[in-house]
């Protein structure tokens, strides 16, 4: 994650156990950024450490300057745990569009087995109960098994296997299909594909990274068949078909953070992938509680969902 123009979450990371722990929670405020972007560097660093992964964040500074952002967002709720004054966890829900989201949550190895993981997920679930939000999901790191255990015991399902892919966009033309840089003209049609494709849209979302200039839209026989936010890790994208999303791809100036969220499902896109000379940089899994409507076209989700 070289860049901190953030549309999306980053992805949720290992979290603790069912052991009582007698950890404080409130909600999140601005001053929690330094000590809150630490703890997010370190828990992210080690697992990629651990499993050769390339890191979320290149420096504290860059996780640091992603917690102020998302502390500083009023479609964002965060939660902080704290042990005798001292911030020792973080979790996000994000509320900004029909669907919620999770993330990132990370625990100081300090107090690991002692539920705090369990707490800070109970806290923005029960947020979400209380926002009249029915539907929240995650991307869980599949090397984890703790952390899948856990969401599976607060209710989360597994919904779709999924492949970081990272590499050098393939920057060729699809099938006749045209790539261009997304307008707000543009979100009525793309709202109405992503409802048609998961059954609600993502509007906000989309509405933030058109303005940030990071959205593209795919045209086929004149019409808008396909929309991304960003290919990357923060991004998602949306399609008619698989060759929609292959053009979205190959039309990227560049893959960023760790690399794009591919479900592993869309095998055709999968193996096109890898014909190009991507690369898988790790599994993750995408995690639901509440309404999902099985996609009814090609997607690829953000590490948010």
């Amino acid at each position: 994650m070289t860049t901190i123009a953030i549309r999306e979450p980053s992805r949720v990371c290992p979290a603790a156990d069912d052991q009582p722990s007698g950890i404080g929670l409130r909600p999140g405020s601005p001053d929690d950024a330094g000590p809150a972007g630490a703890i997010c560097y370190e828990a992210f660093k080690t697992i990629a450490e651990q499993h050769g992964f390339a890191l979320d964040f290149p420096s504290s500074d860059i996780a640091t300057d992603l917690i102020s952002h998302l502390l500083s967002r009023s479609d964002i709720h965060a939660v902080i745990a704290e042990r005798d004054g001292r911030v020792v966890g973080s979790n996000f829900l994000w509320e900004g569009d029909a669907v919620a989201g999770v993330g990132p949550v990370t625990v100081d190895p300090s107090v690991q087995n002692r539920a705090v993981g369990r707490q800070l997920m109970e806290a923005v679930l029960e947020r979400a109960r209380q926002q009249g939000i029915s539907a929240v999901r995650l991307v869980q790191a599949a090397c984890h098994a703790r952390s899948l255990s856990l969401y599976t015991k607060l209710g989360f399902v597994v919904r779709e296997p999924l492949a970081v892919l990272q590499g050098q966009p393939p920057g060729m033309q699809v099938d006749g299909r045209a790539v261009r840089t997304a307008t707000e003209a543009d979100l009525d049609a793309a709202h109405e594909l992503c409802r048609r494709v998961h059954g609600h849209n993502r509007a906000n979302a989309l509405r933030d990274a058109i303005g940030q200039g990071t959205a593209t839209v795919v045209e086929h026989e004149r019409r808008i068949t396909g929309y991304a936010t960003e290919i990357g890790f923060l991004g998602h994208a949306v399609g008619e078909t698989t060759d929609d999303l292959k053009a979205l791809i190959a039309a990227a100036p560049s893959f960023s953070g760790p690399g794009f969220l591919l479900p592993m499902r869309n095998a055709e896109l999968f193996r096109w992938c890898l014909e190009q000379s991507l690369r898988v940089v790790q599994p993750m899994t995408l995690m639901s509680i509440g309404p999902y409507q099985e996609p009814q076209g090609a997607f690829l989700p953000s590490v948010l969902y």
